[in-house]
């Protein structure tokens, strides 16, 4: 009980508020960077930059014909486990309890089987995108560290949650106080490593369409 009472208790504040720092810096630090102003003229007929860069957001959500044999299974695969984390994170009942106890905002849950079955679905999804990476040439060689340390503190979670819930391999006490454990490591990394683009790739995204359009460049 003594480990279950620090990770509910001091390791979740802490990892709250470092996450939550740490988001807060890096968009300030983003949106404060010196920014010199576009003196050249928009190409006739472009679309303002609120227009062009909700296309761009939307366009990048499928890949082009031309590369849709190379990449379709990563686009499918990441709709397959950025949907599972979302559906574990917000549709289990526990941890909408928890959310309303921070934001006191509160929804439906889904059955807690249901979730389970999403959770399995998700950790196969997860060792698919993770093998995918090591046998294609072009993702293993540009690969770092970063990404196989947010691939692990992203799955973590997730068997730990499935091992508490199934109480696989020690006390439910212990198997929940290392899934919250788990749970604070990913929201300390989550600001400082790749995890960040939950909240950069709209922006970079829309940005860069932005800027593409003013010049006419046409997809």
């Amino acid at each position: 009980m003594e480990l279950l009472d620090f990770a509910r208790g001091p390791a979740i504040s802490v990892a709250l508020a470092i996450f939550v720092f740490g988001t807060v810096w890096r968009l300030v630090a983003l949106f404060g960077l010196p920014r010199m102003h576009d003196l050249s003229v928009p190409r006739p007929g472009t679309p303002g930059p609120i227009v062009a860069g909700t296309k761009e957001i939307f366009r990048r959500m499928w890949p082009r014909h031309e590369f849709s044999q190379l990449s379709m299974f990563s686009f499918l695969n990441g709709y397959v486990f950025h949907i599972g984390l979302a559906i574990i994170v917000f549709a289990f009942a526990p941890h909408i309890l928890f959310l309303k106890g921070l934001t006191g905002l509160h929804w439906p849950a889904l059955p807690n089987n249901v979730v389970y079955a999403v959770g399995a679905i998700t950790v196969i999804s997860l060792l698919a995108a993770l093998i995918h990476r090591l046998t294609s040439p072009v993702l293993r060689l540009i690969s770092t560290m970063n990404d196989y340390f947010s691939w692990f503190i992203t799955l973590l979670p997730v068997v730990t949650g499935l091992m508490a819930a199934s109480h696989l391999g020690a006390r439910y006490e212990t198997l929940l106080a290392i899934h919250i454990l788990s749970v604070c490591a990913l929201l300390i990394w989550f600001p400082f490593g790749k995890l960040m683009h939950a909240f950069l790739i709209f922006i970079s995204r829309g940005t860069t369409g932005a800027f593409l359009a003013r010049r006419g460049i046409q997809f």
